[in-house]
């Protein structure tokens, strides 16, 4: 039997990440992310996975962020029984994260069945439960980074760095094939960290595969090169303005990594006297947990200007966990750093604190990382004047502001190195996780530069391709979502169109022309 790799996620989109390969010998998953981003992209999560999970003999995973291993639970609740392979720190990060993320299911789940009871629907059960989460990690193995180990037979693999969070990874796999009489060997970048990142050396692998599979997330862009002098630098002009505006900074921020990577920032500002001492709350239960992993880790870190001891320990911070604590903060109007998941603000406690400032002109929203498509923070971040949060309209009157030199990916030139340094890709390269602007982008620069367009691969949802020494042939397509949905979706633009709908009646001031307005868009819907 020739290895045949199926693309179940980030094809096309920059979250769900999933790779099954299938073997002589058996067949793994590389990663298993959840669907992130806008309603249709979402809808994947609930649905079955398009493959037998109890067929599965195992599992490697990148690194610990939910879009990479967030359905990692629902493959237990479907019968998989096999072992989670991860680099040590990733396994530590995952004891908080999975549980975490098995919460929010329930938890949103119970919310919508109490909806779906006053209407009359049957309730839905979440993608996975917290007895899920816990049957994954009873399975975890943590390995050394550049240490091989053989996860299934015929296999070997090893972890090298990838710059991009703790205990992020990319996996060279190699497979034994007899019908070719020489192993195919594999590199899966998972998520690429910039050169200039906190924390973290730069990338490392080797260099010689028959595939080279790497993300394209800024496939199309390049940041400003920033030392980490220039990052803190622009942050604190941006919190100097926030806090002399008169209102409340609130910071979108994942919990992993990067709200670490800013807490760290604050903190030497402070204690440089770089910026004046406040009160920084991070809303996050998670975030308090893998802030400790990080302490645990901290002698892995580089580039710490702090020591040890106090790292993420400055007196102005506070860890908030409970609601009520939460709460407590909206009374604060004035003179506070708030930072709160999600980072792209479709979900999480930050929703509650956007809908309680981000109406007040002195208030500021700074956004420190991407934004996909769909995602609220999109919507503000491209100016929309008014937006829905919880089903209630709100006005966007506050300060809306941008840093790009905390993301945790590699820009579009950082991409190109990486993967010109692990050349030759003899049959061939796949372009994944990055929408299909940044991967045709990078595909063209590549092609450009080794005038071989035909071995860069863009794979769609569920393609599958057969892998063979020479080159990569298509043997399956069932995707469960059409291409364009993966772009546009029918829920945010239906919001968007509610509102202007709104506005416009509330414009008019002649009754007749209102009912005209309000019959035509009837007739409209009575066609359709």
């Amino acid at each position: 039997m020739t290895t045949k790799i199926t693309f179940h996620g980030a094809a096309g989109t920059v979250t769900g990440s999933c790779y099954r390969i299938e073997h002589a010998r058996g067949t793994f998953l590389v990663d298993c992310g959840l669907f992130q981003g806008n309603k249709t992209i979402r809808a994947l999560n609930y649905k079955p996975f398009p493959f037998a999970p109890d067929r599965l003999d195992y599992m490697l995973l990148t690194h610990a962020h939910i879009d990479h291993a967030g359905l990692i639970p629902k493959l237990y609740a479907n019968g998989y029984r096999g072992p989670l392979h991860a680099t040590a720190p990733s396994v530590d990060l995952l004891s908080y994260m999975l549980p975490d993320s098995a919460h929010i299911q329930e938890y949103e789940v119970e919310r919508l069945n109490r909806r779906r009871r006053r209407s009359g629907e049957d309730p839905v059960e979440p993608i996975y439960t917290r007895r899920d989460a816990d049957k994954a990690l009873s399975q975890a193995v943590g390995h050394d980074l550049e240490e091989w180990f053989e996860p299934g037979p015929g296999v070997r693999a090893r972890y090298w760095n990838a710059g991009h969070i703790l205990g992020s990874g990319s996996i060279e796999v190699v497979i034994e094939d007899e019908e070719e009489g020489k192993p195919l060997r594999l590199l899966f970048s998972g998520d690429i960290g910039p050169d200039e990142k906190v924390f973290h050396p730069a990338p490392d692998a080797p260099a010689g595969f028959d595939y080279i599979l790497s993300e394209s997330t800024y496939g199309n862009r390049d940041r400003d090169d920033a030392t980490v002098e220039q990052r803190r630098a622009a942050l604190k002009r941006e919190i100097e303005e926030a806090l002399g505006a008169g209102g409340n900074l609130l910071i979108p921020s994942f919990a992993v990594e990067r709200t670490q990577e800013l807490l760290h920032d604050i903190g030497v500002l402070m204690a440089e006297g770089a910026i004046r001492s406040v009160p920084v709350f991070v809303d996050s239960p998670l975030a308090r947990n893998v802030t400790n992993v990080f302490i645990k880790h901290a002698h892995t870190l580089s580039d710490i200007d702090i020591d040890e001891a106090a790292l993420f320990r400055d007196p102005n911070f506070r860890i908030v966990e409970t609601v009520e604590e939460s709460k407590s903060i909206n009374r604060i109007t004035s003179g506070a750093i708030i930072m709160a998941a999600s980072g792209m603000c479709d979900a999480g406690r930050i929703k509650h604190h956007l809908k309680n400032n981000i109406w007040r002109h002195n208030a500021t929203v700074l956004f420190v990382g991407y934004q996909a498509p769909g995602t609220l923070g999109s919507l503000i971040l491209g100016g929309e004047e008014e937006i829905r949060i919880h089903g209630k309209s709100i006005k966007v009157a506050a300060r809306i502001r941008s840093i790009g030199n905390y993301s945790a990916h590699a820009d579009q030139g950082e991409l190109l190195d990486w993967i010109e340094e692990r050349l030759p890709a003899r049959g061939g390269i796949f372009l994944t996780h990055g929408e299909d602007k940044g991967r045709e982008r990078l595909k063209a620069l590549l092609a450009e530069k080794h005038g071989s367009a035909q071995k860069i691969h863009l794979p769609t949802l569920d393609q599958s391709f057969v892998l063979t020494h020479a080159e990569p042939s298509l043997v399956d397509e069932r995707p469960r979502v059409p291409a364009d949905a993966m772009v546009r979706d029918w829920d945010n633009d239906y919001a968007v169109f509610t509102l202007a709908l709104e506005n416009k009646l509330k414009a008019m001031d002649d009754p007749l022309e209102r009912q005209k307005l309000v019959d035509r868009l009837a007739e409209t819907l009575n066609a359709a």
